[in-house]
C-alpha cells in the first residue's frame, strides 16, 4: 500500500510542476507579445496592423495589467531601491527558472558574458530591453512600473549573487 502511495505523489508532483512550467512560459509568451517581441520570423507587417487594433489608445497594456496584480506602480514608487525586493517581485519570474534565455539566478556559468560586457550594459539592456542570441529581455524586467534605480539595484543583487 505504501509504493502505492508513494507512487501517486510522485504522479500528482510530476502534475503539479508540469502545471507550473506551463503557466510560466504561457505568461512570459503573453508579455513578449504584448510588448512587441518579435516572436514570428515574419513579423513585420501583420505585427504592426495587430498592435494598431490591440490596444485601445489611453490605455493600459495587458501585460502592465498583469504584472499590477503581482506589484501596483504605485507600491513599486514606494519601493527603495532594494535589489533583492525588486529580484523578488519581479525579476525571479524569468531568472528563477531561467525560462526565455534568462541566465538563472546564482548561476555563476551562465552570467560570466553577461557580468563581462560591465554594469552599464547590463543596466541599460535591462531597462530598454535586450534580444540577444540566446533570449531576450523585456524592458524594465517587463514591470513598467519599475524605477531606473530599482532595475538598477536589482541588476546588482543578481550580479553580485553571480559571480
Amino acid at each position: 500500500m505504501k509504493s502505492e502511495d508513494s507512487e501517486i505523489v510522485k504522479m500528482l508532483a510530476g502534475l503539479f510542476g508540469s502545471l507550473i512550467a506551463m503557466a510560466v512560459i504561457l505568461f512570459v509568451l503573453a508579455h513578449m507579445i504584448v510588448s512587441g517581441a518579435d516572436i514570428n520570423p515574419r513579423g513585420g507587417a501583420a505585427k504592426a496592423a495587430f498592435a494598431s487594433q490591440a490596444a485601445p489608445a489611453g490605455h493600459a497594456t495587458i501585460a502592465s495589467r498583469v504584472l499590477d496584480a503581482v506589484i501596483s506602480p504605485a507600491q513599486a514608487a514606494a519601493m527603495p531601491a532594494n535589489g533583492k525586493a525588486v529580484f523578488e517581485g519581479t525579476c525571479v519570474a524569468c531568472h528563477g527558472p531561467g525560462i526565455v534565455g534568462a541566465p538563472k539566478f546564482g548561476d555563476k556559468a551562465a552570467w560570466a558574458h553577461h557580468i563581462a560586457k560591465g554594469l552599464p550594459t547590463l543596466y541599460k539592456h535591462a531597462l530598454n530591453g535586450f534580444h540577444g542570441h540566446t533570449g531576450t529581455m523585456p524592458p524594465h524586467g517587463g514591470n513598467p512600473s519599475l524605477t531606473t534605480a530599482q532595475v538598477e539595484a536589482a541588476v546588482r543583487y543578481m550580479v553580485s549573487h553571480s559571480r
